[in-house]
Parts: structure tokens; C-alpha cells; sequence
């Protein structure tokens, strides 16, 4: 798919997100040694996902890229109740509590406040 085939097309369609953390898994282990790098990592989307992709999804979260990262975050953009992507995000949460968050935009009103919660200078204990 093309950008702009990407952007503009009204088509909808399955989603497979694991697609996208494995090619950032392998940017990671090609270009950014983690003696060398602060890699910090986010993700915005509607939360749809074909179900069985996502607890491949926390796996690979969980132990191919969470290890290598100072802070990954997740935003959920719907009004909706949170997808099944969201459930298995919060596993990802409860084992890197420190390293990762997750929040929802419900309107355009909640884009700064939700923002900021995440981006927050946070203090090293």
C-alpha cells in the first residue's frame, strides 16, 4: 500500500498490528544498538485488530521490544468501549509498569491533556 493509498483510501479491512512491532523490532536490532541508543517508542490507533492478533501483539511487547525500551505508550482513539488490543496492552502495562503507559482520546479535547499525562518529565527514584 502506497501513502496515499494509505492515508485517503476509505477502505477498511483488518488490521494486523504485529506486522508493525516486528518491523520495528528489527529497525531496533539494525540501527540502534541499546548501548548506544534511548529508544522510546509510541502508538496511536482505533484499537482494531484482528483478535488473534493481539495477544501476538503482547508477546512480542513483552519480549522482544519492551526490554530494549526507556518508554513505549500506547493511545486508543475511540468513543467506543477499549478494543481486545487494549485488554492485552494493560498486560504489557502490569509487567513494565515504569515503562509503559497507555490512555484513550475519547474526543479532540482529551488529545493535549492525554499527551501530556504521557510525555510528563517524570523523576528517576
Amino acid at each position: 500500500v502506497d501513502e496515499e493509498e494509505f492515508f485517503y483510501s476509505r477502505e477498511t479491512g483488518g488490521t494486523i498490528v504485529s506486522s508493525a512491532l516486528k518491523l520495528m523490532q528489527e529497525i531496533m536490532a539494525e540501527r540502534y544498538p541499546v548501548n548506544e541508543w534511548n529508544i522510546y517508542g509510541a502508538q496511536a490507533s482505533d484499537g482494531d485488530n484482528w483478535n488473534d492478533d493481539s495477544p501476538v501483539c503482547r508477546d512480542i511487547l513483552i519480549n522482544q521490544i519492551m526490554p530494549f525500551m526507556q518508554y513505549f505508550t500506547y493511545v486508543e482513539i475511540t468513543p467506543r468501549e477499549h478494543q481486545a488490543l487494549w485488554y492485552e496492552y494493560e498486560q504489557v502495562s502490569e509487567t513494565f509498569p515504569s515503562s509503559f503507559a497507555q490512555q484513550q482520546l475519547v474526543s479532540a479535547a482529551d488529545i493535549y491533556p492525554v499527551f501530556r499525562e504521557l510525555f510528563q518529565r517524570r523523576m528517576v527514584t
